[in-house]
């Protein structure tokens, strides 16, 4: 860990977008080499963190896959090895076994300039033996995954003393599936003088933190044409006092977001609308402050790894409530307070996602919707309910994911990596219906995918996590 740092800052050093990889300090092999891959110009994200990685600069990067962020980092860290010593030179973790290889195969066509570049990949998808042997072997460049890195630097056959680069891929992601600590363990394993180069989709108070524990004065990278001042839409719509509730289940119909944060003024209105959504077969829950903790951090946790689709709240259950991908929000009853209304809306449309937000208000509400008119400057835009049709699509909003609860969790020494290496390694789960793991201190908390949901459950009642029997129920 590095103790000088400080929170990420811009930096206007870039290249043009567009700009032919010529005008890197890369040497005419790298530059002869790209041209044979078919790498001829620069995407957004590559002209604009490529000059400052290539300077040696710490890095925190806004890209998703398929923005050309593989190369983005990984010519800077094959400009940064000796090919002549066989020590680990640069480490990329990744959160799952999926994106590590398809890195690692993208690095190996990068290196493709130099001979006898060796790049290996440790994932907990395999066993650990060829691994070990591999790494008696020497590598250059590692990549995998938190949870078996961890494994190997725990076992000494993974040494980082040679490390010059570390690479964070996808690290909202490595988050929202539980590895933090894994990634502190790795981190304070890896030399104090290294580059570390972070690149995240979004930029969650998580990757935030990360950026200021791990990283020396990071350059941020965050393309401006990617948060456009229009990316929160506002609806209004007039209802009688008797039409309310069932317009939030017209609107829900209409537009079938996947996921929706709808805001009451008082708890029994947020309980009339959870029951009037569930039985219309839409998976809803409550939140406000009746609730006990461990019922609260249940409902939360199914929330935000999106096995519910609509979370019903009152302001004071919601406040510090931070969702990730929320599409919608449906303001059910006008607050009187116009800064909360500001509050409440600005929770969808956050990094470079595109929002709802919906506000329904009866005649005797219009004085507040006024309030509302002069704080943001502009007058609403309404429509009416009339506009609103039911989708084709015959069958109930359904979330996406179902939560699965492990009834054991930090006291038996359970790790997101051993429930992840359960679900894929063992039970033969594609990495990408896996979604947010988290372990708490009894339990265990894990997304799958819908369609996988009742398979998993039988799997992992039948099977091991980290060698012991379970019993696993969904929520």
């Amino acid at each position: 860990m590095n103790a000088d740092s400080t929170s990420p800052r811009s930096d206007a050093i870039s290249a043009p977008a567009d700009a032919p990889f010529g005008t890197l300090p890369l040497s005419p092999a790298v530059l002869a080499n790209l041209q044979r891959l078919g790498y001829e110009r620069m995407t957004p994200i590559q002209a604009a963190s490529l000059p400052l990685a290539l300077a040696g600069r710490d890095l925190v990067a806004q890209a998703k896959t398929g923005s050309g962020k593989t190369a983005a980092f990984a010519l800077p860290l094959l400009a940064r090895l000796d090919a002549r010593s066989f020590a680990v030179q640069a480490l990329v973790l990744c959160p799952t076994r999926e994106l590590a290889e398809q890195v690692t195969q993208e690095i190996r066509r990068l290196a493709r300039a130099e001979d006898n570049i060796k790049v290996l990949t440790l994932c907990g998808g395999a066993t650990m033996r060829p691994q070990v042997a591999s790494l008696a072997h020497g590598a250059h460049v590692v990549v995998g995954t938190p949870g078996r890195i961890m494994d190997h630097l725990a076992r000494e056959s993974l040494s980082l003393a040679a490390l010059n680069t570390l690479v964070l891929d996808e690290a909202d992601r490595m988050l929202d599936m539980g590895f933090a600590d894994d990634i502190g363990y790795v981190v304070n394993r890896c030399p104090s003088d290294r580059q570390t180069l972070l690149f995240s989709a979004t930029y969650p108070p998580g990757v935030i933190g990360m950026a200021k524990r791990f990283m020396r004065n990071p350059a941020e990278v965050k393309l401006a044409e990617r948060h456009a001042a229009t990316k929160i839409r506002q609806r209004f719509y007039e209802v009688a006092e008797d039409q309310r509730l069932q317009a939030v289940g017209l609107l829900l119909d209409h537009f079938r977001p996947v996921s929706t944060l709808a805001f009451c003024n008082t708890k029994q209105r947020c309980s009339e609308l959870a029951a009037l959504l569930q039985a219309q077969g839409i998976v809803a829950l409550e939140l406000h402050g009746d609730l006990e903790q461990r019922d609260r951090d249940q409902v939360l946790v199914q929330f935000a790894n999106r096995s519910c689709s609509v979370l019903v709240a009152t302001d004071v259950a919601a406040r510090g409530l931070d969702i990730a991908g929320l599409e919608a929000v449906i303001n059910v009853d006008v607050t009187p307070d116009a800064e909360v209304h500001v509050h409440r809306v600005g929770r969808t449309g956050r990094a470079d996602e595109a929002g709802w937000a919906f506000s329904l208000a009866s005649p005797n509400e219009m004085g507040l919707v006024a309030r509302i008119e002069k704080m943001q400057g502009a007058e609403c835009d309404w429509h009416p309910l009339a506009e609103l049709v039911p989708s084709p699509d015959p069958q109930p909003l359904r979330p996406p994911m179902v939560t699965l609860q492990i009834l054991g969790g930090r006291k038996e020494k359970i790790r997101p990596g051993d429930v992840l290496g359960a679900l894929t390694k063992d039970l033969g789960f594609p990495g990408d219906q896996i979604g947010k793991i988290n372990v708490n201190e009894y339990s265990t908390y894990v997304a799958v995918a819908r369609e996988i949901a009742r398979d998993a459950l039988r799997g992992l009642n039948a099977g091991k996590v980290k060698g012991k029997t379970v019993k696993v129920r969904r929520v």
